[in-house]
């Protein structure tokens, strides 16, 4: 049966939300394709970046309060560029427990990135990644549940819908994944990626999740940590890219999202359509709890956009991400298609003999080419947390404008 057109009167709360929803989306640049689906403006960093701008400053002023407060009593653990000594770093992972002064140092630093970050769900190991030889911070990781629908991924795992269901458990997806300043700019975030394939993350994760029940399923499971996934949110990734130490790879790239999402629905308008499902009395206004899946604020989206008439192709932005396995057991994909009942750890490497390699291999060659590292200041945080004008920036400024300030503080 042919789906009726919904009509809406021009000065109805309807079509004024969608003279908004249009609005935002000419602001960013997207234009419609002749399919009807969303075009973006660019696939270069550049334009990615910008197009998350909003979403960004959104979240940042969410966290106002919470930045003024925390960044005072935490910013001495954020490096001078003077107190790095490249050939001395020293990683160590400390597991962030909720309600510590960690968890608050891992909140300021996740804000640091210019692509907004996920808080996860469901099982969650968070990282503060320590350099040792100064007490200072040098990056961030945080793993946790991986979406269930991830094509690029089933199909190099060679995936049955049956094997997925019965041994997703054994999987992981990297949601952040970084360095802060000034450890970035000295290649820290290969080192920090790499450091997600360690003795450590194995031990944490068969103690904290290696005999648990299923919330869902309520089965226990004797779940081993096999694959981690992660994925570059400026679609090919030149930190992840080639990312080897010796003949061990540790993030192999297995192809791309196919664009679909919703980073280009700020808070701000999230909040308007789940005000107006609120109003028509749409289950999904807030329906959000565990159990429900990742795709709970995708999938209000789109019952918002369906009650107004708006196509759900407008939730394809076109910005395809690039996915990465990282292999953590040597027989990864047999255990995950249920031909191994172990899994082997062969050649697993602690956070120290990995730092030794990547400090070698590309953080003292790039601290001896490029010396900017040095002149960062601790101070120089605070902008990357929040959006203050300075006295001779235009509040004209477009998205893209703002992103190139961005790097030139960061050096990214």
């Amino acid at each position: 049966m042919k789906k009726r057109a919904v009509v809406i009167s021009a000065f109805t709360p309807e079509a004024r939300l969608k003279r908004r929803i249009r609005g935002h989306l000419r602001k960013l640049g997207f234009e419609h394709g002749p399919d009807g689906t969303l075009a973006p403006p660019s696939s270069s960093k550049e334009s990615i970046r910008a197009l998350h701008f909003e979403q960004r400053r959104d979240g940042l002023k969410d966290h106002r309060v919470f930045v003024r407060a925390a960044l005072p009593k935490l910013e001495a653990y954020f490096a001078n560029g003077s107190e790095v000594d490249p050939e001395k770093i020293q990683p160590r992972l400390e597991l962030v427990e909720a309600g510590t002064w960690q968890s608050d140092l891992f909140r300021l630093a996740s804000l640091s990135w210019s692509v907004p970050v996920s808080y996860g769900f469901g099982r969650r190991l968070r990282y503060l990644v320590w350099d040792d030889n100064n007490g200072k911070l040098i990056g961030i990781i945080a793993l946790g549940d991986p979406v269930y629908n991830l094509r690029v991924r089933d199909e190099v795992i060679g995936w049955t819908v049956k094997d997925r269901s019965k041994r997703l458990v054994n999987v992981l997806d990297a949601y952040v994944l970084g360095a802060v300043p000034p450890y970035n700019m000295i290649l820290g975030g290969k080192l920090v990626a790499c450091l997600v394939r360690t003795k450590e993350v194995r031990d944490d994760f068969a103690r904290k999740y290696g005999n648990t029940r299923g919330i869902i399923s309520k089965k226990k499971k004797r779940a081993q940590l096999a694959l981690i996934t992660t994925s570059s949110s400026l679609g090919r990734s030149s930190v992840y890219n080639r990312l080897k130490l010796g003949s061990q790879p540790y993030l192999t790239p297995i192809g791309y999202t196919q664009g679909w999402g919703h980073f280009h629905v700020p808070d701000s308008l999230f909040a308007d359509l789940r005000d107006y499902l609120r109003k028509k009395r749409h289950g999904y206004w807030d329906g959000h709890k565990f159990g429900e899946g990742p795709n709970w604020r995708l999938r209000t989206i789109r019952a918002a956009f369906d009650a107004l008439g708006i196509k759900p192709d407008w939730l394809k932005h076109g910005i395809g991400r690039e996915v990465y396995i990282c292999e953590f057991a040597s027989n990864a994909r047999k255990l995950l298609r249920g031909e191994s009942k172990k899994a082997i750890y062969r050649g697993l490497k602690s956070v120290s003999e990995v730092g030794a390699l990547a400090r070698a291999r590309w953080m003292v060659p790039r601290a001896q080419t490029r010396t900017e590292y040095k002149d960062w200041k601790r101070e120089q945080f605070a902008a990357l947390v929040s959006f203050r004008r300075s006295r001779n920036e235009e509040p004209t400024n477009t998205p893209a404008q703002i992103v190139r300030k961005r790097e030139t503080i960061t050096g990214s």
